[in-house]
């Protein structure tokens, strides 16, 4: 049969949208169709008093892939936003990630030496204990974090925010969740190791409309309203949706976490005078509070604008109805999602499967990105 497309792509978030941009550019017809009112999936911005509010969660872009980088910026510049997040524990502060900062505000250290003593000596004790009770290995979450930085950070610092994030105590929670944590011997507090970060000027939807530039699309059009319909769209379909509802739920639900937000606009400039500040003490309900405008303004464009909007987020599980953030990757679930990936091979090439929710997996977008640009080589 004639086709009026050569891809449907079902979701217009950041792999539907880079698919998309590859496919046009090769000259192939492109329809991208989205649930939602918006294009852009997660990385939507909406505009507040001048300010790109991270719509669903703060997004950073970072990465180490020159050519990923040099991609996206040509698409649109991104700025130099840094991502040096703070840690609220019983209003006390602490640098992100764990560094001499972060030592000298713990415990009042000034140098690696020190820092690293007192780590070890934490994390001895913590092993003994183990030992003590007959085990080898770190049993849960807990154990674990405790044997890689010692008690006094995991219980300022870790503790009640990963409860709060998981909705489980740590002791619940399997070891493998944390296998390592990054500790810095050095006053540094970029988050991330990556030789590029930023937000792109002028805020993600930016990126979007670039990367769709020329693709046909659709907006509050769902794909499961009239599936038929849709599948006769094109030969190939590019579905980024969750991949049980793909198979009418089979084999059962998949479960993720989710995140609810209390967006609110305040009357002042300056709220927190960060874009990210954690909340890790579990008696606090939400996990951290965003200051959008720090994302993109800086310096004294902070006080240009009398308006600033912050984002308390709260986790909470999922449950279907409700938007699906991070998969739940415990073994149930992970044998779960094979068995709907088994089915998903079957159906190769003519439906391809990617991003987060396709393939039940966490992703940054450089990866995202990187990931897209290999399938088009």
């Amino acid at each position: 049969m004639a086709y009026p497309y050569d891809y449907l792509i079902v979701g217009s978030g950041l792999f539907g949208a880079t698919f998309a941009h590859f496919a046009h550019q090769r000259g192939a017809r492109c329809l991208v169709i989205d649930k939602r009112p918006h294009l852009g999936g997660n990385v939507y911005c909406q505009d507040v008093e001048g300010i790109h509010v991270h719509q669903y969660g703060a997004h950073i872009f970072h990465t180490s892939n020159k050519r990923v980088w040099d991609f996206v910026n040509s698409i649109v510049p991104f700025n130099r936003y840094t991502n040096s997040p703070v840690a609220n524990y019983q209003g006390r502060l602490y640098n992100l990630p764990f560094n001499m900062n972060t030592f000298y505000q713990m415990w009042g250290v000034v140098t690696p030496e020190e820092a690293a003593a007192k780590i070890e000596e934490q994390r001895a004790e913590a092993l003994a204990k183990m030992r003590a009770e007959g085990a080898t290995e770190p049993r849960n979450l807990e154990e674990q974090a405790l044997a890689l930085i010692g008690r006094d950070i995991y219980e300022r610092l870790i503790k009640g925010y990963t409860e709060k994030q998981w909705g489980r105590q740590c002791t619940e929670l399997p070891a493998f969740i944390i296998k390592r944590l990054p500790v810095r011997l050095v006053y540094d507090n970029n988050y991330f190791n990556d030789l590029y970060q930023g937000i792109p000027v002028g805020g993600y939807n930016r990126l979007i409309d670039g990367l769709l530039e020329g693709v046909d699309t659709r907006t509050n059009t769902d794909f499961f309203d009239d599936r038929a319909h849709w599948e006769q769209m094109a030969p190939t379909i590019v579905y980024t949706g969750q991949l049980d509802e793909f198979f009418e739920y089979r084999y059962g639900h998949l479960n993720f976490r989710t995140v609810r937000f209390e967006t609110e606009v305040k009357p002042q400039p300056n709220y927190q005078g960060n874009a990210v500040v954690n909340y890790t003490d579990a008696a606090v309900p939400y996990t951290r509070i965003i200051e959008h405008k720090h994302f993109e303004q800086f310096g004294q464009q902070v006080y240009d604008n009398p308006h600033t909007v912050i984002s308390r987020e709260y986790s909470t599980e999922w449950q279907p109805g409700m938007e699906p953030y991070y998969p739940v990757n415990d073994e149930a679930n992970n044998a779960l999602a094979d068995r709907y990936r088994a089915l998903a091979a079957t159906l190769s090439p003519s439906v391809i499967f990617g991003g987060r929710l396709a393939e039940y997996k966490y992703y940054d977008m450089a990866p995202i990105i990187e990931k897209v640009m290999g399938m088009w080589e």
